[in-house]
């Protein structure tokens, strides 16, 4: 049953509604809590169809998702909310492992907690969470030529590849975008995640690796021989300096 309360109007905008899945009730309870205190809003699902249902007629602003559950984990409720909607999702899991991370990341997920967890860091997600899915800014070329290949539509956080248009994830475009910001420089690892995640995620290494897999798949004629982002081992992420190039081309044409 969903609370009078909800609504998509100037409140949603102050005051985000956040759906919790959990089949405890003790950890929905000190969720919901620390929450209700910051000024979220907070609706509940106990189970993996319950949690699909309440997305679909809540339409919250952000999910907080347990993964061991029984009957339907919190890895195949996310794959089936993806199927419909893009709403950001927080896992929550007793495991810290690398592997469990990017699975969760591969089906869809924003970010992890692990449990326990305190209040400070779940809101602290919670909000980093929300920022990055909020303020995704154009540049002041709407369609930026990157070559023949490829070029990205800013505006709608697309890609076109051969002239086919590609949709990617709030995180894939910020990715993208920070790193054609910055072509031709090397960018730290940590000096990325910061950027695109937020100070709090500075070492959170499989999350980029990730990401930057996606985007490659996405971008790259050939994904393991990159054309585009280059990885400068042991120090950052490179994307292509492809202005000094055309530029480099446009002297040629002169000649």
């Amino acid at each position: 049953m969903l609370p009078s309360s909800v609504s998509r109007g100037s409140e949603a905008k102050s005051h985000p509604l956040i759906l919790v899945v959990d089949d405890e009730a003790r950890i929905i309870r000190f969720v919901r809590i620390n929450l209700e205190m910051e000024g979220f809003r907070v609706i509940e699902a106990h189970n993996g169809l319950e949690a699909v249902e309440m997305v679909r007629k809540a339409m919250p602003d952000l999910v907080i998702l347990d993964v061991l559950m029984p009957e339907m984990d919190g890895f195949e409720t996310l794959e089936m909310i993806r199927e419909f909607s893009d709403v950001p999702v927080i896992m929550l899991t007793v495991r810290n492992s690398e592997e469990d991370k990017v699975r969760g990341l591969d089906a869809g997920a924003d970010d992890y907690i692990t449990k326990p967890f305190s209040p400070r860091e779940l809101v602290s997600r919670v909000r980093a969470v929300l920022r990055r899915h909020r303020t995704l800014p154009s540049p002041d070329e709407a369609i930026l030529k990157i070559d023949d290949h490829l070029s990205v539509d800013f505006n709608s956080g697309e890609v076109i590849v051969d002239g086919e248009r590609i949709k990617l994830r709030p995180t894939e475009f910020r990715i993208l975008r920070t790193l054609i910001e910055n072509a031709g420089w090397t960018m730290p690892y940590s000096t990325l995640l910061t950027k695109v995640w937020g100070y709090e995620y500075k070492d959170e290494l499989p999350y980029l690796r990730t990401y930057i897999n996606y985007l490659r798949r996405k971008i790259e004629p050939d994904p393991s021989n990159p054309r585009y982002i280059f990885n400068e081992r042991g120090l950052g992420y490179r994307f292509v300096d492809f202005r000094k190039s055309a530029r480099t081309s446009a002297k040629e044409e002169e000649l």
